[in-house]
């Protein structure tokens, strides 16, 4: 089995929607503020796709190791 990523970077939502890497960075912090996560948490790809509305399968695909 290949093990993937388990977190999401601005990057990562770059290439995902085609916005830009400042655009991924602030929807992070959204994210975060959101799940009242503190400033040094991750954001997992489930909890980037369930906050998003993009099918987990779709934002795998994105994901690079």
């Amino acid at each position: 089995m290949i093990q993937k990523r388990a977190c999401i970077y601005p990057k990562d939502i770059q290439r995902i929607t085609g916005r830009s890497e400042r655009y991924g960075r602030k929807l992070l912090s959204d994210i975060k503020s959101f799940l009242d996560k503190e400033p040094h948490q991750f954001i997992t790809v489930d909890e980037f796709s369930e906050y998003s509305g993009i099918q987990l399968d779709i934002v795998n695909k994105y994901i690079r190791d």
